[in-house]
């Protein structure tokens, strides 16, 4: 089993033009809103992947439907918490070019103590899986009990922070990081080659299996003397929101099943290629289904 601790928000989405300027007024032309938050991607992302996925979450009451729609995408809601406080929530602007900017409100997933954390780690088996990203409280603590009850490690760094520098990442077995993230990680400057970031990862996690993603330049897994490239699918973007959770929720997904690392890698490149081409979050993430037939087309 994997243990999701991760966030849950409402996303509201509003198409633009263009992003936002600074002292800018600019009017929308589509608004939605829908289930998102790094965490609930992932963890839905995952169990669309035929995954075995337990969320630990934290969800305002009055959004419950957040917490059935994830039961009815196969995830494990028993450990959602519903909480008598505000909920999660993301302002997600997207442009023409597909391209996205988000304002993240933490709410309810800023609000775990530690007593329940412990509660939820200690009914954990020690060879379970606990996935984390950076917008729950707590982040540090949950990694070293987690660490400490055996349990293995997968951690995506986002959003950056300063504070992610700080956090015992050698604990982890699994690290998620995208070009940004590994340059902050690293120290890199902007727009360092990918064997640059992946040697300095190396160097600083030498333990550890990262998993770099670069968009449209493909991803890179490496461990020890192992690294493997996946080259990008040739695909033109709609909306890049959620992509990088569908990847990772696919990835996961195909490692929990004993796939190697080249073909989890090649899953989770095909799930997020389909993503990009759709609108939203979790809206986005495809459903197994469409994965295989566009894998068993040879793309």
């Amino acid at each position: 089993m994997l243990h999701n601790f991760g966030s849950i928000n409402l996303d509201h989405f509003y198409r633009v033009p263009h992003l936002v300027r600074p002292g800018e007024t600019l009017a929308g032309h589509d608004y939605r809103v829908g289930l998102g938050g790094k965490g609930a991607n992932q963890s839905l992302a995952m169990a669309r992947a035929g995954g075995q996925v337990r969320h630990w979450g934290r969800l305002g009451r009055h959004d419950a439907w957040a917490k059935e729609l994830l039961e009815q995408a196969g995830v494990d809601t028993e450990t959602i918490m519903l909480v008598d406080e505000p909920g999660g929530h993301a302002i997600i602007q997207v442009d023409d070019q597909g391209e996205n900017a988000i304002l993240l409100f933490p709410g309810a997933n800023h609000g775990f103590s530690e007593a329940s954390l412990d509660e939820l780690i200690e009914a954990a088996a020690p060879d379970d899986w606990l996935l984390a990203q950076n917008e729950c409280n707590a982040l540090a603590w949950v990694l070293e009990r987690a660490h400490a009850k055996g349990m293995q490690i997968a951690f995506n760094p986002a959003p950056m922070t300063e504070e992610v520098a700080a956090l015992p990442l050698e604990l982890c077995q699994l690290l998620f990081v995208n070009r940004g993230e590994a340059e902050a990680l690293t120290g890199l400057p902007e727009g360092a080659a990918a064997n640059e970031l992946l040697d300095a990862l190396a160097a600083r996690l030498p333990d550890t299996e990262t998993v770099l993603t670069l968009g449209g330049d493909g991803a890179w897994y490496q461990h020890g003397e192992t690294r493997l490239f996946q080259p990008p699918l040739p695909v033109t973007p709609r909306d890049t929101t959620a992509a990088g959770d569908t990847f990772i929720g696919y990835y996961l997904a195909a490692r929990q099943a004993g796939m190697p690392a080249e073909t989890c890698l090649e899953r989770a490149a095909t799930a997020a290629a389909i993503g990009v081409q759709r609108l939203g979050a979790t809206e986005s993430i495809p459903e197994l289904a469409d994965v295989e037939t566009l894998l068993g087309q040879g793309t």
